[in-house]
């Protein structure tokens, strides 16, 4: 592993303290950080490095149930507080300086800010030097709210830093379980040659989460699910689940089957929008046995608001392997459960010759689970014990948890240090971004011109009762309906 520092933009935001410096203590206590590796948190407000440590002592450390008290006190002895606010050239100036006279082998500047702020900060990490060959420069989501904004910011970061120095990140493609989905295609004579219209009927992915928009209120009303999770996650669990086998595991190799993927992808037009798609915004409810307020009664939302919390899509490819297979994407907040996976369907056989099994269909799919827990489960029909040839459904199941002794390293811990080690496969490309945009901003634009407001659905429910209808009009349900 280089020597490097990591200069988190944001640092006293809320990502840095649930995701990223959680994932640098991972690989920290791992071993897998450089010994005089540095993490430089920056924020707008004049403070301290110790008043900045005690903060992580009160937000971070009480979500470490695992932390040795000498591997945590380590740990902090790696990280400084840099004031810079992003309007402020001087503020850069100071950091350039502690970054290049200790002159380490990397650099990555982790932008956990605003979208806004992407195109201004990266300019002035170009006029102090910060964009040497050896710094990198990550962009969280969403980059901009549409495909004009996304271009407009790519342009502005592309004046400074050229592409292999950009790492757009989605941390759902950092996953043991997504990693797992190319070793099964790609890595076994069993499921390549079923992977095609032929044998599969449709495919679901779903990320479902019982949370709200907790404090995020005011931002979320801004973007909604569709601009929050289609775009970026879905689309690019759809492009790992569909795309061809690439010529090798080379960063270009991976992303370049994607982009073929998302450009076969059917425009769904104004007029199918209404067929195609569902949005919906939650109502009180329960969760968890909890009761939960509103969308509209949450805190930074508008007492108006038709921003949609939950959305469903039937999408298509119209390409040679998939032709004619629905997709059926979903997510939404304060839904039944927690969880992400993707659900393949395969087709019933040609000619059944043993009663159809009640409740059943189709009878054989494979989930692959993302989260809570990491899994793989091949649900098949065997005989049910008996003088009676009966059938009764069973499944092989792969607790990725428990299978393995090797230590399993979260999604953002792993791609932190794909940055780190200068490796772009797991990291979305710019052409790939845009034809994301280009497919959703139809929907996004019929939805603010329609009268129609998003279906309401109760918290602590799978959505609105029109995401089974978008299913049933094919003769198909949702995962947890079969």
């Amino acid at each position: 592993m280089p020597d490097f520092d990591m200069v988190l933009f944001g640092g006293t935001g809320d990502l840095a303290r649930r995701k990223l410096l959680p994932a640098l203590f991972d690989a920290h206590c791992a071993g897998l950080l450089h010994p005089a590796a540095r993490i430089l948190a920056t924020g707008s407000r004049a403070s301290t490095t110790e008043a900045y440590l005690a903060a992580l002592e009160e937000s971070v450390r009480p979500g470490l149930e695992h932390a040795p008290p000498d591997a945590w006190a380590a740990f902090l002895a790696r990280i400084d507080y840099v004031q810079v606010d992003a309007d402020e050239p001087a503020h850069f100036d100071v950091l350039a300086r502690r970054v290049l006279q200790r002159a380490p082998e990397v650099v990555v500047c982790y932008l956990a800010t605003a979208p806004q702020l992407f195109a201004p900060i990266c300019a002035q990490l170009g006029r102090t030097g910060l964009n040497h060959p050896g710094v990198r420069v990550v962009l969280e989501k969403p980059l901009g709210h549409d495909l004009e904004s996304s271009e407009a910011i790519n342009a502005e970061v592309a004046r400074d830093f050229a592409e292999d120095q950009i790492y757009r990140i989605d941390h759902y493609l950092g996953k043991e379980s997504v990693q797992n989905l190319m070793a099964i295609r790609f890595g076994n004579a069993l499921f390549e040659p079923l992977w095609r219209r032929e044998w599969i009927q449709d495919v679901q992915i779903t990320i479902a989460e019982e949370l709200g928009v907790e404090t995020r209120g005011d931002f979320y009303d801004r973007i909604g699910a569709l601009r929050d999770m289609v775009q970026n996650h879905l689309l690019q669990l759809l492009c790992m689940v569909t795309m061809e086998p690439p010529a090798s595991l080379s960063e270009d190799a991976i992303r370049d089957e994607k982009i073929k993927i998302l450009k076969a992808l059917k425009p769904i037009t104004p007029q199918e929008v209404a067929e195609k798609t569902v949005r919906g915004q939650y109502r009180a409810g329960a969760v968890g046995g909890r009761p939960v307020p509103g969308y509209l009664d949450e805190r930074g939302i508008a007492p108006d608001s038709r921003t949609e919390t939950f959305v469903a899509i039937k999408a298509e490819i119209a390409n040679w392997r998939w032709a004619g297979v629905p997709f059926y994407l979903r997510t939404g907040k304060r839904m039944q459960a927690r969880v992400a996976e993707i659900v393949i369907h395969f087709r019933d056989v040609p000619h059944a010759i043993f009663p159809r099994p009640l409740g059943l269909s189709p009878q054989n799919r494979l989930v692959i689970r993302l989260q809570p827990e990491e899994s793989i489960r091949l649900y098949f029909l065997v005989k049910q014990p008996g003088d009676t040839v009966t059938l009764t459904q069973t499944s092989l199941d792969l607790d990725l948890a428990n299978s393995f002794k090797a230590r399993r390293a979260g999604a953002y811990e792993r791609l932190l240090l794909d940055v780190i080690r200068g490796r772009l496969g797991l990291f979305v490309r710019r052409d790939e971004q845009v034809q994301a945009w280009r497919w959703v901003e139809p929907i996004l634009e019929t939805w603010r011109d329609s009268l129609v407001p998003p279906k309401p659905y109760t918290a602590g429910t799978w959505g609105p009762a029109s995401s089974s209808a978008l299913l049933s009009r094919d003769g198909a349900l949702w995962h947890e309906e079969v």
